[in-house]
């Protein structure tokens, strides 16, 4: 069980990162012979990228929804991650290459994922009463005291804290 932190708390990423957001929606039920596969392909990925830090994969964290599911990434950075979909030696191109020969466009799985660059500073975020999760895995948890306080000042560039301010 995680320890959960009572009170207010934040984080800090020193520098830009990015988070990629990569889901499955099941759009036939009973086609689990097409669907379990590409579920399952999620798993060899993640203990690969944790295995090595310097592929650039900072967190990630499951969400379930109706149909779904969907795997929250903070990555480095975007080059990172590009390096890691592309390369001939990671898990990703071959699980690829099976998703578009079993399933392909007949419709039974559907797979998306967006992408967003976060400039340093440019985010913020609270937890309250709750353990290390979403960008806080990724970054220091610490009380939201201080230049942490409220969004405004945790949105602010050039709070303390962040790469290049004082």
């Amino acid at each position: 069980m995680p320890t959960v932190y009572p009170g207010r708390h934040s984080t800090r990423i020193e520098g830009p990162f990015v988070v990629f957001i990569i889901g499955l929606r099941i759009n036939r039920l009973l086609a689990v012979n097409k669907w379990l596969p590409v579920a399952r392909a999620m798993g060899p990925m993640l203990n690969e990228l944790y295995a090595d830090p310097s592929l650039g994969l900072l967190a990630a964290f499951p969400s379930f929804y109706w149909r779904g599911v969907m795997l929250t990434q903070y990555w480095r950075s975007f080059d990172q991650l590009i390096d890691y979909a592309q390369s001939r030696n990671a898990a990703h191109l071959p699980a690829w290459k099976a998703f578009n020969q079993k399933v392909g466009t007949d419709g039974t799985v559907g797979i998306w994922h967006e992408t967003y660059q976060v400039s340093a500073g440019k985010y913020e975020c609270v937890y309250a009463n709750m353990p290390a999760f979403g960008l806080a895995l990724s970054g220091g948890f610490q009380p939201a005291e201080g230049h942490l306080r409220d969004a405004r000042s945790r949105m602010r560039p050039d709070a303390p804290g962040e790469a290049g301010n004082s």
